[in-house]
């Protein structure tokens, strides 16, 4: 199914380089980008049930507008004890915020749930997100590995029925300017590929060989609690444009019209939905048009997280079930 992938990578984007490192016997794991320098950085949180570090500091109104990492991690909240290793990692090479006393690295995060698949007592740690740092290279990586080794979509009605995800990546170049993303794909909702305009994921029936619209499904239910918060798509778009913090937060509020377009019903009660964007600058750009840009690219990198997955646990992937 190669031939349905979209082009490209995060580190299509000159000095930025990505790393992962994964448990497969426990299906979850740890994706971290470490820019050659730190970078502006903006973020927007729409899912209702986040699981994050450090995003306050992002906001327009507040002081610190570099990051010296993006970390995306498994494990719920207990993924985000990763971050520590990817800031001991980045102590040790005395990268980080000089304050006079030390330098402080500034390492955002956001996880997402996986603990439903593979075993929920082994989760992204201190070790495995310095191990992250360790394997950063040119993270050509899709599928199940990193913080999308244990992702899975369409999950309504629970493992029965939903299907395996993982990490997916795409990019596009317009002159000099180039807009990439890394999608850490977790959606409670079904998955469409936009551009072909089908469905690719989502809530299936292997015995009727066909998808089960979730919303339909909803339509009849009357217990919620079933899938609170076991969900989350999380994201990171990367230019070589020249944007500010505040110009940054606007194209992560852009790009989540990828979400849109590609999941359904997305921004939940249900999910953390979360996209960063980090901008190495250099080219003179229009902020509209890379969040409009930045939107197509999460859309692609949605689908090429299905594309890419493999099977995990008791579910089953795009490719082994010949959608």
């Amino acid at each position: 199914m190669t031939e349905k992938f979209y082009p490209g990578y995060l580190s299509d984007i000159e000095g930025i380089k990505v790393g992962h490192a994964q448990n497969y016997d426990a299906l979850t794991g740890v994706t971290v980008i470490i820019p050659d320098k730190a970078v502006k950085c903006g973020v927007d949180v729409r899912g209702s049930a986040p699981g994050t570090r450090e995003t306050d500091l992002l906001k327009s109104e507040n002081m610190v507008d570099e990051v010296n990492a993006v970390v995306l991690s498994g494990g719920s909240a207990f993924g985000l004890e990763a971050s520590s290793g990817v800031m001991e990692y980045l102590r040790e090479r005395e990268i980080g915020l000089d304050t006079g006393f030390a330098k402080v690295p500034i390492v955002v995060s956001a996880v997402i749930f996986d603990l439903s698949v593979g075993n929920a007592n082994i989760r992204p740690d201190f070790k495995m997100g310095y191990s992250a740092c360790e394997n950063v290279s040119k993270g050509t990586g899709m599928g199940s590995i990193g913080a999308g080794t244990g992702a899975s979509v369409g999950k309504i009605l629970g493992n029965k029925y939903a299907m395996k995800s993982g990490l997916g990546q795409a990019s596009m170049q317009f002159g000099e300017l180039k807009i990439a993303a890394l999608t850490i794909l977790n959606a409670f909702g079904d998955v469409f590929d936009s551009e072909r305009r089908i469905q690719i994921a989502g809530c299936y029936s292997q015995e009727e060989r066909k998808f089960l619209d979730t919303l339909k499904v909803y339509e009849n239910l009357s217990d919620y609690d079933a899938f609170k918060g076991r969900n989350t798509t999380i994201s990171i778009v990367a230019t070589n444009g020249k944007l500010s913090k505040v110009q940054l937060n606007k194209v992560s509020q852009m790009a989540h019209d990828g979400y849109a377009r590609s999941i359904e019903p997305v921004h939940t009660m249900f999910d953390g939905d979360t996209i960063f964007s980090v901008a190495t600058g250099g080219v003179e750009c229009d902020v509209t048009f890379v969040g409009s840009m930045a939107a197509r690219c999460i859309s692609r990198s949605i689908a090429n997280a299905i594309y890419g997955s493999e099977d995990g646990g008791d579910l089953k992937s795009f490719k082994s079930l010949k959608i």
